[in-house]
This record gives structure tokens, sequence and C-alpha cells, in this order.
């Protein structure tokens, strides 16, 4: 899964109690190697410098007139946006469905775009990373959440606040309990939900977290 800076979607891109201080351990054969680790940090980081690169030019362009942001502190308005009312109201993951001229964002949710995330400032993009984290924390992984996970940290300025550095650690936890439940190694979750515990532990430096390479 990863977050091409450019207006476009993000495209391919439970419970066992743990231990506050870590995540659960990768069932063997779903862990990550080191290199692949590796290549994701050193993306992750090109990422996030082309974001601030042109965080100006997209923050300057007119949204779509379908496209209205809710306020900082709207938790239900900030997940239908992120996620769609479909998910949102039954909590079903349906088929992936490509986009089109005539698809109803309001019901599938707003894709990560460039001119949406640049207009969001630290205090927002913490706060819809606590929705998204409090909407995971009952639910299972789905590519819409990923990939607005996904750009929510790349936009999360370093050095990370306590609030934000709670966030993240909260969320690589949750990504590995539901990796525990994945039944499949091949399963698409398992790439994503290695990712993003990838991107906690070493690109935020969250080591404690971090996979053992496999």
């Amino acid at each position: 899964m990863a977050w091409v800076p450019a207006e476009s979607a993000v495209e391919e891109l439970m419970p066992r109690l743990l231990p506050l201080s870590g995540c659960q351990p990768a069932p063997e054969g779903y862990s990550p190697t080191l290199q692949w680790q590796q290549q994701q940090v050193a993306q992750f980081s090109t990422v996030r410098q082309n974001v601030n690169k042109h965080r100006s030019h997209w923050k300057s362009q007119q949204l779509d007139s379908n496209v209205t942001m809710p306020k900082s502190e709207d938790e239900e308005g900030w997940k239908k946006f992120c996620l769609g009312e479909k998910l949102c109201a039954d909590g079903a993951v349906g088929p992936a469905t490509n986009e089109s001229p005539g698809i109803d964002y309001v019901q599938i949710g707003f894709p990560p775009l460039l001119s949406i995330v640049s207009r969001m400032n630290q205090a927002t993009v913490t706060s819809v990373l606590e929705y998204l984290s409090n909407w995971f924390g009952e639910r299972d992984f789905t590519p819409e959440l990923g990939r607005w996970l996904y750009a929510l940290l790349a936009c999360l300025e370093k050095p990370l606040l306590p609030e934000a550095h709670s966030l993240i650690r909260q969320l690589a936890r949750r990504c590995s309990e539901v990796r525990l439940l994945v039944d499949s190694k091949d399963d698409e979750r398992v790439p994503a939900l290695n990712l993003l515990i990838c991107l906690v532990s070493r690109y935020f430096d969250q080591r404690d977290l971090a996979d053992e390479p496999s």
C-alpha cells in the first residue's frame, strides 16, 4: 500500500489481551523482512517530503463542489467523510468499487487527495487520526481505512506531540491484534497491517513495537 503524492487516492497502497508496552508478535510467516521494512520507510520518507513540498500548491486549489470537509471536532462527520456513510452505517466491508465519473463519494468515502489533506492543520490531522483509530478499535481493517491512516501518518509532523505519540502506538497495537485473526498470510490485509506497524515503529522511532524480521 502506498500513498502517491499526486491528486489521486491511495491505491493498493480479534481481540487478545496484550501488554500496553508492545505489539502482539506476528504469526509464523506473517512478519515482513527487514529489507521490506527498510524499503517502506524510505518510500514513506519520500512521500512526506513531497507532501510538504507541494502543500501550498494543493492547499490553494479549489475543492470540487461535492467536497465539504467536516469541522475538526466533528467525529462522526469525519468517519463518514473518510470511510463513507455505508461503511459507517453497517460496518460491512463490501466489494471493491472502481472509480468512475458517477461514483458516490458520500456513500463510499472521499479518498485522501492532496487538495484535502493539505488543508488539514496538525490539530485536525491528530483529531481525525484519533477518530479513525477509535473506529478501527471495534472493527476490521478496510482499504478505505488504510488509505486514510497512511495519509494521516504522512501529514503528521515530527517531533510528535504526546497525544499523537499515544495514538500511533495504539494504532500499531491494534494492527497487531487484527493480524492475529487473519487466517492466511496471503490475505491482502497482512501487508497493509505490516506497513502501518512498520511505519509507527521504524519511521516514528517506536522500536519496541517493531516486528522481528522474518
